[in-house]
């Protein structure tokens, strides 16, 4: 998500500062974005001064000091909270004055994540989704405390990204996630339970339903951990029992079959196209 992010941001003319871990692998998010603009060019997609001039536009860095110069920074860590708390509170130390704090969150509720920003009246949710160079919206989540300008220039922002915006209150999973994820857990309840098989709720979904992808397919190309993290995130906050996790979904999370970033999830990858697991 993050190079992602930092793709659309730098094809849309601003400078952006890549941060990871550490500088070695910030420079390998760079190297992907590299790839994948040389790929666009190779198909014809954008012209080969266009993909110099975006990846000129992207700096690795190693730390957060840099990040002093940022109007905006975006966090897009994994959907753990101690981990995200843990960057705005770094970042909070080198956030400029006028700059705003932003957190790519698929569920985590933004009122409380704010908590450990500097400023709660410059910190909000913009979710985008994957992959950012080709899905056309932003959800856009303001935290009880944010600032009205702050949710008026992150709208702005996004929609100077070519994005459609979604505006969400802060509640879980937002709007969209808040939809999907219990599809895709029913779906999960529905193959443990037998009721039919991985292509059959898949093609079920996308003939009957029209979907332009089946739930199973879907939650491989999300990540089974992240659709789990979500769906506990829905069923902690809520104690809504509708939110409880499908035990396969647990189970495959259990035993590292993560989707299409392992090459196994309800699908097996390895081949030249997905085969279903069971």
């Amino acid at each position: 998500m993050g190079t992602g992010i930092a793709q659309t941001v730098a094809a849309h003319g601003m400078q952006v500062m890549l941060a990871d871990i550490d500088l070695v692998t910030a420079q390998a998010g760079k190297a992907k974005i590299e790839s994948a603009v040389t790929k666009l060019v190779g198909r014809g997609k954008i012209e080969a001064d266009t993909a110099e001039a975006l990846l000129a536009k992207v700096t690795p860095i190693g730390d957060y000091a840099p990040m002093s110069e940022a109007d905006l920074i975006i966090e897009a860590a994994t959907e753990k909270e101690q981990i995200k708390q843990a960057i705005f509170e770094n970042a909070g130390k080198v956030l400029a004055p006028h700059a705003i704090m932003a957190s790519n969150t698929s569920s985590i509720p933004i009122t409380r994540m704010a908590n450990h920003s500097p400023d709660p009246e410059r910190f909000i949710g913009l979710h985008f989704f994957n992959p950012v160079p080709v899905m056309g919206l932003i959800e856009v989540i303001p935290g009880l405390a944010t600032a009205k300008d702050t949710t008026d220039r992150i709208t702005d922002f996004a929609k100077g990204l070519g994005k459609e915006v979604v505006l969400s209150q802060d509640e879980p999973g937002f709007v969209v996630n808040r939809i999907l994820l219990p599809m895709i857990n029913e779906a999960v309840f529905v193959l443990g339970q037998s009721t039919a098989g991985i292509e059959d709720i898949d093609k079920g979904a996308r003939l009957g339903l029209n979907h332009p992808m089946g739930p199973l397919q879907l939650a491989d190309f999300v990540g089974l951990d992240t659709c789990l993290d979500i769906i506990n995130v829905l069923y902690r906050t809520t104690r809504d029992t509708k939110y409880r996790p499908a035990p396969l979904l647990v189970k495959y999370v259990e035993a590292g079959w993560l989707g299409r970033k392992t090459g196994r999830g309800f699908y097996d990858y390895s081949g030249d196209a997905p085969v279903p697991t069971r």
